[in-house]
């Protein structure tokens, strides 16, 4: 599993990054439009040494607002998305699910955990893959189903991008998540076709599940 340092320090490095990028474009714009950096810090209330210091990225920290304010005066618009990077960091809810799989897994099956799925430079990891030597199983976890088409697409690229084709969806066996798994049976059943007991009782008997399925633990 990933550590919070791992996952906090790569955090920091991609923020700290897009700082001192976003500071070079304030210094590249403010120089270009013949402003000083007295002008540029009176308009948003920063003094000069301190715009000084965000456009060489000497700065601690510095907010979004905070940017998109300066970057204005200099006529450039801050914009900003998030995209899918690495795993999360688990909650113990999350643990205790998978806790709760390797503790079904029979004889002579193995287990890894946070196995990668592409080459080097690719953040994602499948949960856990299961092994009995020869072929293997992927896992996904989820505590709660909130977004079935967002979870699917996912699953569909990683297991296209690991050569992994058998796929569990394993869910925490909570009211709210059997509702969902009734509620959208076929649409589960078409990436998991086979029934999550069945699938259970396999990997209990030390063997891999033929096909995807979802499993209630």
């Amino acid at each position: 599993m990933p550590s919070r340092e791992r996952i906090v320090d790569r955090g920091t490095r991609r923020g700290t990054e897009m700082v001192r990028e976003l500071g070079r474009e304030l210094r590249r714009a403010r120089v270009e439009h013949g402003l000083s950096q007295a002008f540029v810090g009176h308009a948003v209330g920063l003094s000069s040494p301190t715009v000084s210091r965000i456009e060489r990225g000497q700065v601690g920290a510095v907010s979004l607002v905070g940017l998109a304010r300066l970057l204005g005066v200099v006529g450039l618009e801050l914009s900003a998305r998030a995209y899918p990077g690495g795993a999360p960091l688990r909650d113990q809810a999350q643990i205790r699910l998978l806790g709760r799989l390797k503790s079904a897994l029979g004889e002579p099956l193995t287990w890894r955990a946070e196995v990668p799925v592409g080459p080097t430079g690719d953040l994602r990891a499948w949960d856990l893959v299961i092994s009995n030597g020869r072929d293997k199983v992927a896992v996904e976890a989820e505590t709660r189903l909130t977004d079935l088409q967002a979870v699917q697409r996912r699953i569909a690229l990683k297991s296209r991008d690991s050569n992994i084709p058998t796929v569990i969806l394993l869910m925490s066996a909570s009211r709210a998540n059997r509702q969902t798994v009734r509620l959208f049976d076929e649409a589960l059943a078409e990436f998991f076709p086979v029934r999550g007991m069945e699938a259970l009782r396999t990997l209990r008997a030390g063997k891999l599940p033929a096909r995807g399925a979802v499993i209630l633990l």
